[in-house]
C-alpha cells in the first residue's frame, strides 16, 4: 500500500491524554545520536502514532509508517503510562499488556529513555561499554548484591527479562548480550566458552564489580560455570538453567563439524519466520503457557541478529563449539568440573528437547555438594515457562549463607 493511500484514509480522532504525552516527550527528549529509527506506536483505531529518532531528536506525527523498525502496541493507558515514564514498559510487557515486533531491542532502549529524572531502581536501563575490547551492550536494573545474567546460544538479554525484573527488587542486575549476539560487538573468531568467560570477567572489571554471582541459561549457563572454574575469585554463587555441557554422546560427527568453518555462514541463509516462532516452541514442555506475541516477539529478533553476516557466523561458531568441546582429558569439562569450588543451583526441564536432563546425575556425581533441581513438566527456558517456581528457587539458594 502506498504512503499516499495511506494518507488518505479517514483518520479518527486521536487519543488527547497520550497525543500530550508523546509531545511533551518529543520536546524534551534527548535520544542518542546512534539512534536512527521510525518507530510505530499503535494503541488502538483512535491513537496511533509514528515517532521519528535521529540526529538526537524525536519527532511525532499522527498515523503509523509503513515500514517501521519497530512496533509497539498497547492500550491507550498502558502506551501512556509507558511513553509517560509512569509505567516499565518491560513490567508491561511481561504482564502481556504491551507487545512488540520488530527491533525488541530497540524497544528496550526507548523504555529506559523515558521517565529518567524519576526511574525506580528496578526499572531496565540500557548501557554500553567496551568490555575485553568489544562494544558489549547491557540492560541494567535495581541495587544490591551484584548478578551477572548470561543467555543462551541465538538468543539476547531479552530471553532474561522475567528473572531481571524479580531479581531487581533488592539486587543489581546485569544482563548483557553476549559478543556475537543481540547488539554487542561480533568478531570473526572462535566463540568457546573460555573466550566468554574472558570477556564477562571483563565486563565487571568495566562495571566496577569485584565479585557476583553468576546466572546463566543454556549456554550462559555453560559460560557461567567456565567463570567459576577460572575466576573463582570473581564468583559467589552459580545458577545454572538448563546448561549445555560437554557432550557425552552422539560425538561421531566431531571429525566433520571440524571440516565445516563457521564463515561458510557469509552465505545467506533464509529462514521463514514461522519456522523460527517453531523452534522456538520447542524449547517449551507447553508452548501454550506463553502469549503467542512473545514468540513472535523472540523470532523477529532472532532474524534481525541472524540476518547480518557476522551474525550468522557467531551463532554457528557458538554452536560449533559446543558440540566440539572435549568431555574429558586436561580441559575435558567433566574432568574440570569437579573442581568448581563455588556453591552451585543446577535446575533442569525432564521434557527439555535441547540439553538432556540425563546430564543431571553426572553434575550430581561430579558437585555432590551442589543443588541440583529437577522440573518434571518444563522445557529448555524455566525463567519463561515456570517463572514463580524458578525465581523462588532462586531466592532461596540465593539467600542461604
Amino acid at each position: 500500500m502506498s504512503q499516499s493511500r495511506i494518507d488518505s484514509t479517514p483518520k479518527p480522532p486521536s487519543d488527547p491524554d497520550l497525543e500530550r504525552v508523546l509531545r511533551a516527550r518529543a520536546a524534551e527528549a534527548t535520544p542518542p545520536t546512534s539512534i536512527d529509527a521510525v518507530i510505530a506506536l499503535d494503541a488502538g483505531a483512535a491513537s496511533r502514532w509514528t515517532t521519528r529518532v535521529a540526529e538526537g531528536r524525536m519527532e511525532v506525527s499522527p498515523s503509523l509508517p509503513e515500514r517501521p523498525t519497530v512496533t509497539v502496541t498497547a492500550d491507550p493507558l498502558t502506551m501512556s503510562q509507558v511513553v509517560g515514564g509512569s509505567r516499565s514498559g518491560v513490567h508491561a510487557f511481561l504482564q502481556g499488556r504491551l507487545t512488540v515486533r520488530g527491533n525488541l531491542a530497540l524497544a528496550l532502549r526507548l523504555d529506559s529513555m523515558f521517565g529518567q529524572n524519576h526511574r525506580p531502581a528496578r526499572w531496565p536501563r540500557a548501557g554500553a561499554v567496551r568490555a575485553g575490547g568489544l562494544h558489549t551492550s547491557y540492560l541494567e536494573a535495581g541495587e544490591g548484591p551484584p548478578i551477572l545474567l548470561l543467555h543462551g546460544l541465538g538468543a539476547t538479554n531479552a530471553s532474561l527479562l522475567p528473572t531481571m525484573w524479580d531479581l531487581a527488587r533488592d539486587h543489581r542486575v546485569i544482563a548483557p548480550d553476549l559478543p556475537g549476539f543481540g547488539d554487542s560487538g561480533k568478531p570473526v573468531r572462535s566463540y568457546h566458552a573460555g573466550f566468554f568467560a574472558r570477556w564477562a570477567t571483563a565486563l565487571l572489571d568495566e562495571l566496577g564489580i569485584e565479585r557476583a554471582h553468576v546466572l546463566g541459561n543454556s549456554m550462559g549457563g555453560r559460560v557461567a560455570l567456565e567463570m567459576g572454574m577460572r575466576s573463582p575469585e570473581r564468583v559467589d554463587k552459580l545458577v545454572l538453567l538448563a546448561p549445555s555441557p560437554a557432550w557425552l554422546r552422539n560425538r561421531e560427527y566431531v571429525r566433520l563439524v571440524r571440516f565445516l568453518r563457521p564463515e561458510l555462514a557469509m552465505v545467506p541463509v533464509r529462514l521463514p519466520h514461522r519456522q523460527v516462532v517453531r523452534n522456538i516452541r520447542f524449547l517449551f514442555s507447553r508452548p501454550s503457557r506463553l502469549p503467542e506475541t512473545w514468540y513472535e516477539s523472540a523470532a523477529d529478533e532472532f532474524l534481525r541478529v541472524f540476518s547480518s553476516p557476522r551474525g550468522r557466523i557467531a551463532f554457528f561458531s557458538a554452536a560449533r563449539q559446543i558440540y566440539l568441546e572435549e568431555p574429558h582429558g586436561e580441559w575435558g569439562f567433566w574432568d574440570r568440573l569437579p573442581k568448581l569450588e563455588r556453591p552451585a543451583l543446577f535446575v533442569w526441564g525432564r521434557r527439555d528437547r535441547l540439553v538432556s536432563p540425563r546430564f543431571a546425575r553426572h553434575v550430581v556425581s561430579a558437585l555432590p555438594d551442589a543443588r541440583s533441581v529437577v522440573f518434571d513438566d518444563c522445557g529448555h527456558v524455566p525463567q519463561y515457562e515456570m517463572p514463580r517456581k524458578t525465581h523462588r528457587l532462586i531466592r532461596e539458594f540465593l539467600e542461604v549463607a
